[in-house]
């Protein structure tokens, strides 16, 4: 059976993708920084019927991050797809967030997810496929979130850089931006964005996009390659 993992498992982007690969016959793990969130993601994701293991863990924890992903592997099975979904959202002018606040957002939006991709992805290579799906955002900058845009820059960077890594060994590399608040019913209605991260998973590798910008023009997946 193959093998999901979702970091940042909350009750939006990434419970709807735990639901969605559960669905298509999954494994999945999911984690979360939160023991209540963590647990109704995976109740939810249980009613699917396949293997759910729901695990806490602060993604900036680089030891306690490694380690769930090891725990997930070895009871889960390899793991076939990273979803990385953590991100630290806050409004902040240019200057209104001190040092140390930008190094903690730019902790769980960017370096969080470079820790499990790193640690997840030589496998992946070994094994000759697999998929790292980062969730994006701020199609544009905006001065009144400045570290989130910095992170969310940071994302589509990152993105380039492992697929340069891994992408010849089989792994897509590849984000999902969503550029608004998320809310069932929305135009950023959370369902509707998990399809991206699984029409993603399952792109022949001659066609992989490394971006889909949700309801950009262009089609309903709004694709663009890198």
């Amino acid at each position: 059976m193959p093998t999901a993992v979702v970091i940042g498992a909350g009750p939006g982007i990434g419970k709807s993708v735990a639901e969605r690969f559960a669905a298509a016959g999954y494994a999945v793990a999911v984690i979360a920084r939160g023991d209540a969130t963590v647990k109704a993601v995976a109740g939810a994701v249980e009613r699917h019927g396949h293997p759910v293991l729901a695990r806490t863990a602060d993604s900036t924890d680089e030891d306690q991050l490694r380690a769930v992903l090891d725990e997930a592997a070895a009871e889960l099975g390899p793991i076939d797809v990273l979803v990385y979904n953590a991100a630290r959202i806050r409004p902040d002018a240019p200057g209104e967030l001190d040092a140390r606040g930008q190094l903690e957002s730019w902790a769980v939006n960017v370096v969080g997810a470079l820790t499990a991709a790193a640690h997840l992805a030589p496998g992946m290579a070994a094994r000759g496929h697999g998929s790292i799906l980062i969730t994006g955002g701020m199609p544009e900058p905006d001065p009144n979130y400045v570290s989130l845009s910095l992170g969310k820059f940071g994302v589509r960077v990152l993105v380039r850089l492992l697929d340069a890594q891994y992408g010849p060994a089989g792994v897509h590399v590849a984000s999902v931006t969503v550029p608004g608040a998320v809310s069932p019913g929305s135009d950023c209605d959370p369902d509707e964005i998990a399809e991206h991260y699984w029409r993603l998973h399952n792109q022949p590798r001659g066609a992989w996009a490394n971006e889909i910008v949700h309801g950009a023009p262009g089609g309903p997946a709004g694709q663009s390659a890198n």
